[in-house]
């Protein structure tokens, strides 16, 4: 959708090239998922790189020479770091944005220091796997992922990325809740796409939307009677056209599923109004072609 609304505006008519760009920012999202998680591994160096350091002052005091390692030994933090699947795509997707931004780390440390969650937490000195990982997840939530600082980072070093973060940040909540101690591989960095297929739905949604704009169009052109046509918010002439065009080109999608999408999507992007009126349009389209019989769904319950 985001796509085809920038090819309306930048006047472009490079299918190749803006299909292009939407698969890479796509890609983008794998490298956003990573730099997330990497932080709290980098978090976690800082602050042993600290005691360190604070333990060997000339006039260190007690509680700097024996402090309490609670937090750098958080039993997902080590997970985190000794984790083959995270450490491999870290590497292959050179993702090194602490290292050059690690103000940002010290900022999110101190943060985390200033937190009730902590001071809680660091009340003891003793570790506990399901205590650790409750902790590393109200942490991620409340502290990290919530930063006004690291949001305003995130969206100056890929504007692409403003739209995923909710997505990522809850794929890695989820992640860290089926973490489990008595399994040495309960984490492992998703695939982007489910298989093959998935991409290719991507390619050919985009497709087949842009290269048939003016026949979906028509679809819904009489269907607006209170509405002058040329006043519809652009976003919701785009997104009724990708909603028709799963309704006809695509047969393996349930109708159901593709009105509930796209009106989530409407509801994000679009006006306070456009879900009334898209879901309005779309339902007397699916019964116009049902009755029409151009809905043609394979598989069962896909009506």
């Amino acid at each position: 959708m985001q796509s085809i609304y920038a090819m309306h505006q930048n006047g472009s008519d490079s299918l190749e090239k803006e299909e292009k760009f939407l698969l890479f920012s796509i890609e983008n999202i794998q490298d956003l998922y990573l730099v997330m998680l990497s932080s709290l591994i980098e978090i976690c160096k800082k602050e042993s790189v600290y005691l360190e350091k604070s333990s060997q002052k000339h006039l260190a005091t007690p509680e700097e020479r024996n402090p309490n390692k609670k937090f750098i030994n958080n039993a997902i933090f080590q997970l985190l770091a000794e984790n083959n699947s995270l450490s491999i795509a870290l590497e292959t997707r050179k993702i090194n944005n602490w290292t050059l931004n690690d103000d940002y780390i010290l900022l999110l440390l101190a943060a985390i220091k200033e937190s009730e969650l902590y001071g809680k937490y660091m009340s003891n000195k003793t570790n506990n796997f399901e205590e650790d990982k409750q902790f590393i997840i109200a942490l991620f939530t409340d502290v990290i992922a919530a930063n006004d600082k690291l949001y305003e980072y995130l969206e100056d070093n890929k504007l692409t990325w403003v739209d995923d973060i909710p997505l990522v940040n809850t794929q890695i909540i989820k992640q860290l809740n089926a973490l489990d101690a008595s399994e040495e591989e309960s984490f492992k960095v998703p695939k982007l796409y489910k298989d093959t297929e998935d991409k290719e739905f991507v390619i050919n949604l985009f497709r087949k939307t842009v290269l048939n704009e003016g026949e979906l169009a028509k679809e819904y052109i009489d269907k607006t009677p209170n509405w002058d046509t040329e006043r519809i918010a652009e976003i919701d002439t785009i997104i009724l056209k990708m909603a028709i065009c799963e309704f006809l080109k695509f047969p393996s999608i349930p109708v159901k599923v593709t009105i509930n999408e796209y009106l989530e999507v409407a509801k994000e992007y679009s006006t306070p109004k456009s879900s009334i009126f898209i879901n309005g349009i779309l339902d007397n389209l699916v019964k116009e072609f049902q009755t029409d019989k151009r809905i043609n769904k394979t598989g069962r319950g896909l009506m």
